[in-house]
């Protein structure tokens, strides 16, 4: 006899959780549900079991291809012992079922012996007639006595089993509307399961004490009506995890729910609308959510869910725009929704309507000492002969959570005079500041490392390490290594989706040492990446020669009018990227056309560029107003060329070595004729020419 087991995926949050520490039960299952086919399966129980799904709760269901009859599968009573919850649906024909019975039996026996928690949901039954064996109980009882195949110790056990169901509280059916019981079953157990099963996250060292803050004072479900909570504080604070482990207990007693993170990033890269459809998709459990711009965002989200309870997150964001576009009032949302946003402004918080603000506080010195010896000895407590120092470098980081991971994990390991010696470096820096602090595993770090991490912290924050591979290759050879070396540092993460990121005041660290290289100047800066700066090193020709990447992200609408020669002097560029914009998903796939504001170029000269360094590994120029490249410049290094939209006619003339390039994109390039002989490019993957017809028969050999 065969059992069917229908759950989510192995590594959903709740099985890493409940498998986090070694004093944790092992459930296979969180819920069992027992309940009878001919009753419930094709309504109540399918809904039911539906819901669970959807919040990840890992759920056993006996298969309804079973054959009746036989004895009941040993597997599903493994099931049963196997299981955190147990849902009895107790219906009408429950009791004429000798498999629910038998179901029934094993689960109390279980709530007494493994402390399985029994959820009865009497379904049109009265409680008392299954205390008491009343009513339809009854009859069904009657039946089974009369089963000459029925042992008369199994009906008296089953017997018990009921009164005992009955007496437990529950959820009674009769006159009341199932997705109001199903919501509060869900709301149960996914709260029960998130708050109860143990963190051992050394991230949350000091949190237990804020979340209980938040939940009895801020967001409980007691203070009634929709609230905005605002969550603030500097930098490195810990308002996103205090959020997250929010999240992680509560979100399951809503309706729906969502977490946004990265609002000030995402809005730059993607835009509100993306935002605005990421918002509804989580909520509706929808993939294609049809939003076109931001009013009709609003719109939609408000028309949607000004009847739903929903609990929703908005992290980091830094700007009225965000707020107005994704939760603008309070009246968007049903009765009973709770907004959390976390920002490093109150000021905006306070302006946009927020009710209540929390701000994060530092970590007291126990605390402190806990969170830095989980990152410098992987346990909370310091090694005797370390504890001295450990208190110094705790004092040192002044409570700030990040600079307590960074210092932790940047001594992991070491000797005990290498220690001394880090806590002498930073005693000796004057001025110090947080910048100073995470700085201390910068520094360790090899030329070539160095440069990885400025990269990273100037242009390629939020890229996806796989899509820029080529271009990062073409400056760092042991690429995956200096990666490595500096997610061990703590100074960059990758996520699941490969993308590279870093904390924003580690962004701010590494930008801060390149604006240090010439405080006054720009153009005495390697990397050049801020609007203002870029434009005042073009427009008064004040580059370097030690510029080496320039990222020059235009306003659409803008245009600047610059100097032929004003190239001339950055010798050793090895990257330039002017007008980057992220274009429309259906330009990328070729159904729809770029609107006319984008097509012209947004830098103008009054004459042909004069030059460009041969150490340019990537030229992406969007608009790149000449005919052609300079003729003095050798793409013997270029990796990449993007040219969209350009004036181009042709790039350069005659064969060139172009030993290193991969990929050339000139699409919407109207005005170019003929590319050049490729020949002389044996690495090329992509020549991307889109929405134009033209030759390659002689392009290629």
């Amino acid at each position: 006899m065969a059992t069917q087991a229908t759950s989510s995926s192995p590594s959903s949050t709740f099985s890493s959780s409940s498998s986090s520490s070694s004093s944790c039960p092992r459930w296979k299952y969180h819920v069992f549900l027992s309940f009878c086919g001919v009753d419930t399966r094709m309504n109540f129980t399918d809904h039911l079991y539906t819901a669970l799904k959807q919040k990840s709760i890992i759920t056993f269901r006996d298969d309804e291809k079973l054959e009746r009859g036989k004895y009941i599968s040993p597997e599903l009573l493994k099931a049963i012992e196997e299981s955190k919850y147990a849902i009895i649906v107790l219906s009408t024909n429950y009791a004429f079922s000798r498999w629910c019975l038998i179901e029934l039996a094993k689960i109390l026996k279980c709530k007494k012996e493994t402390g399985v928690t029994v959820l009865p949901v009497f379904y049109h039954v009265d409680p008392s007639d299954v205390r008491n064996q009343n009513g339809i109980l009854a009859e069904a009882f009657a039946k089974l006595e009369k089963d000459t195949r029925i042992n008369t110790k199994d009906v008296q056990t089953w017997k018990a089993a009921l009164k005992d169901v009955g007496d437990i509280s529950g959820w009674h059916l009769h006159d009341r509307h199932e997705s109001i019981i199903i919501q509060k079953i869900i709301g149960r157990i996914f709260s029960e399961l998130y708050h109860k099963l143990p963190c051992v996250s050394e991230d949350l060292v000091g949190m237990d004490s804020c979340v209980e803050e938040m939940l009895d004072s801020y967001i409980g479900e007691g203070l009634g009506g929709v609230r905005f909570v605002g969550i603030c504080g500097m930098g490195g604070m810990g308002k996103t995890t205090l959020a997250h482990e929010i999240y992680r207990r509560i979100s399951g007693n809503f309706e729906a729910r969502s977490f946004i993170a990265n609002i000030r990033e995402e809005t730059k890269n993607r835009g509100l609308v993306s935002l605005q459809k990421q918002l509804l998709s989580k909520i509706l459990m929808e993939s294609e959510i049809n939003i076109w711009d931001v009013c009709e965002g609003i719109n939609v989200i408000r028309n949607t869910l000004c009847n739903k309870n929903v609990f929703i997150i908005l992290d980091d964001v830094d700007g009225d725009e965000q707020l107005e576009a994704l939760a603008g009032k309070h009246d968007w949302f049903g009765p009973g929704s709770r907004i959390i946003v976390t920002s490093r402004d109150s000021h905006l918080l306070i302006r946009c309507g927020v009710d209540y603000i929390y701000t994060t506080k530092e970590l007291n010195n126990d605390d402190a000492l806990q969170l830095f010896s989980w990152r410098a000895f992987h346990k909370p407590h310091p090694e005797a002969n370390y504890v001295n120092l450990s208190k110094d470098f705790v004092n040192y980081a002044k409570g700030l959570p990040l600079a307590l991971k960074v210092l932790g994990s940047s001594l992991f390991a070491k000797r005990l005079n290498e220690w001394k010696s880090a806590l002498y470096k930073l005693k000796e820096e004057p001025n110090r500041n947080i910048l100073d602090i995470l700085q201390i595993s910068f520094d360790g770090l090899t030329y070539l490392q160095k440069g990885l991490f400025l990269d990273i912290a100037c242009f390629f924050k939020g890229e996806n390490k796989d899509c820029i591979r080529n271009i990062l290759e073409s400056f760092y050879y042991s690429l995956d290594y200096d990666i490595g070396v500096l997610m061990d540092k703590s100074l960059i993460t990758i996520d699941d989706h490969g993308t590279l990121w870093m904390h924003d005041l580690l962004q701010d660290m590494g930008q801060e040492i390149v604006r240090h290289e010439s405080p006054r100047e720009p153009g005495g800066r390697s990397r050049l990446w801020i609007y203002d700066d870029v434009i005042h090193v073009l427009k008064n020709n004040t580059g370097t020669e030690v510029v080496e990447g320039i990222m020059l992200n235009m306003p659409i609408q803008e245009v600047e009018h610059l100097s032929a020669e004003v190239f001339s002097k950055m010798k050793i560029l090895r990257l330039l990227i002017i007008g980057n914009m992220k274009l429309p998903k259906g330009f990328i796939n070729g159904t729809m056309k770029l609107p006319k504001v984008l097509i012209r170029g947004n830098v103008h000269l009054p004459k042909d560029l004069s030059y460009l360094s041969n150490e340019l590994r990537i030229i992406e120029w969007h608009g790149y107003p000449f005919k052609s490249m300079p003729t003095s410049f050798q793409p013997n290094k270029l990796v990449e060329i993007r040219m969209h939209c350009s004036r181009i006619i042709q790039l350069w003339k005659g064969i060139m070595i172009l030993d290193a390039l991969k990929l050339m994109d000139l699409s919407d390039s109207q005005y170019l004729i003929e590319i050049p002989d490729l020949s002389g490019a044996p690495k090329l993957k992509q020549l991307i020419l889109r929405h134009y017809i033209i030759s390659l028969r002689d392009a290629i050999t």
